[in-house]
């Protein structure tokens, strides 16, 4: 997996997956109308100013509420590279690796606008803006497969195939 050097976008604690995608919009399935109000309900504004690449940082338990794969989906297709919580609920955090969302679990002190690098393999997390790192349990060689190969259902594909 490639490193990840990108802007903080930074949440609250007990973001539920309601505030990362309300109701009201899982009519549609196109992956880009999700993107177009992700974090709506924390940040009217956060579709229109989150770049490809960036990274939210958020407090404990990330993703709590319904078990509705949309919200990784939608963060995903905003062009979030990773999610890094304090901690996440299950669910959340299983239906992000199987979509191909890295999320990383993990204490990590960041302002928003702060520009962070993500080693994956080495499990370190570098803050470039306050000069300062941490480390973090590493990504072990399955969760990074299957995040390589795009998600759950892309490496049983390839796998099938190869």
């Amino acid at each position: 997996m490639e490193n990840v050097t990108a802007k903080v976008w930074k949440f609250r604690d007990c973001i539920d997956t309601d505030v990362i995608i309300a109701g009201r919009y899982l009519r549609t399935f196109n992956p880009q109308d999700l993107a177009d109000h992700v974090m709506e309900a924390e940040d009217p504004e956060f579709a229109s100013k989150v770049s490809k690449g960036d990274i939210i940082l958020a407090g404990w338990n990330f993703g709590c509420g319904s078990s509705r794969e949309q919200a990784p989906v939608a963060i995903k297709t905003a062009g979030v590279s990773v999610v890094i919580a304090k901690s996440f609920a299950r669910i959340f955090y299983r239906n992000a690796i199987n979509i191909g969302l890295p999320v990383i679990t993990a204490d990590v002190d960041a302002d928003e606008g702060d520009i962070l690098e993500v080693n994956f393999e080495e499990g370190l997390i570098k803050n470039l803006t306050q000069e300062t790192s941490f480390k973090i349990k590493a990504l072990d060689s399955t969760m990074r497969n299957i995040l390589e190969n795009g998600g759950l259902v892309e490496q049983y594909l390839k796998n099938k195939e190869g």
